[in-house]
């Protein structure tokens, strides 16, 4: 992996996941990547509520084990083909086409954001606005759930996983990332290294004063 400029970096992204959805899902196994996670999160869940996923690629497991669960899932994701197998993985779900940094949603809407391995595909500048959004969009005691670098890089892999596509990453160290909850107006309740391969990442769980 190499730090380079890229001229348009969320096209890099949205092309390298479109060619590389089921590379990808068999490399990282999505079927178990993160489900525990998703467990502790159900269980902090009201009933029946409403989770936003950031970045949700094929609905699974996330999305998927929300919906099992009887809660109101809207999935979002910057790559047509990976929305494209999430509606048809997950047909309880409702799944947009989009790039996370436009959404709008009401102020309050749901009781759960996720956003794992997403925001690292988001410009770095563009991140603590992102997060400030997500936050308006949480209900009083709602919880976001996200990973984020341990360590401040943004570069490109131009054959990412060994399939032909490249990929692009920018996300800034852990204590900035933290810092832009807090900012955000968010407590950060707990937080953890994810070793993965090579490299790092770390978890948030964060969440909206009730008061």
């Amino acid at each position: 992996m190499r730090r380079v400029d890229v001229e348009d970096p969320k096209e890099v992204v949205r092309r390298g996941y479109d060619l590389l959805s089921e590379h990808y899902e068999r490399a990282f196994g999505s079927e178990t990547k993160y489900g525990s996670w998703i467990e502790e999160l159900l269980g902090r869940l009201p009933e029946a509520g409403t989770v936003l996923d950031i970045g949700c690629g094929t609905g699974v497991p996330a999305a998927r084990s929300l919906v099992t669960a009887g809660h109101r899932v809207t999935g979002v994701d910057i790559s047509e083909v990976q929305i494209r197998r999430a509606r048809e993985l997950v047909p309880g779900a409702d799944f947009v086409r989009a790039d996370a940094t436009t959404l709008e949603f009401s102020e309050e809407s749901f009781d759960a954001v996720v956003c794992l391995y997403a925001l690292i595909h988001i410009p770095v500048e563009e991140q603590p606005a992102l997060l400030s959004r997500i936050a308006s969009w949480l209900r009083p005691g709602g919880w976001f759930l996200a990973t984020a670098g341990h360590r401040a890089w943004t570069g490109t892999d131009e054959n990412w996983l060994g399939g032909g596509a490249a990929m692009w990453w920018s996300h800034a160290d852990a204590a900035t990332s933290r810092s832009w909850l807090v900012r955000a107006g968010l407590d950060v309740v707990h937080e953890e290294f994810v070793p993965e391969g090579d490299s790092v990442h770390v978890l948030f769980w964060a969440r909206r004063p009730s008061g």
